[in-house]
């Protein structure tokens, strides 16, 4: 048998990136700075990050979390 991931490892290609002019900061549209890419500065990026946190970029699901009673069905009894 063999490994076929070093393989797939050397088959891998970067796609080019379309030169869409200065890269902007998503928070605030200003220029990004390579040292805090792809924001512009460490507020925006502290800002961005606030929001991971704050779950403001979730995406809407009608599944139930993982381990989480439905409120429409009674709790079993054991």
């Amino acid at each position: 048998m063999t490994d076929d991931s070093d393989d797939l490892d050397k088959r891998v290609v970067p796609l080019p990136r379309k030169d869409s002019g200065p890269r902007r900061c998503p928070i605030c549209n200003a220029l990004a700075v390579h040292r805090f890419r792809p924001f512009c500065s460490r507020r925006c990026s502290d800002v961005d990050l606030g929001r991971w946190v704050k779950g403001n970029y979730r995406i809407p699901t009608e599944e139930a979390p993982e381990g989480d009673i439905p409120l429409d069905s009674p709790e079993e009894d054991s």
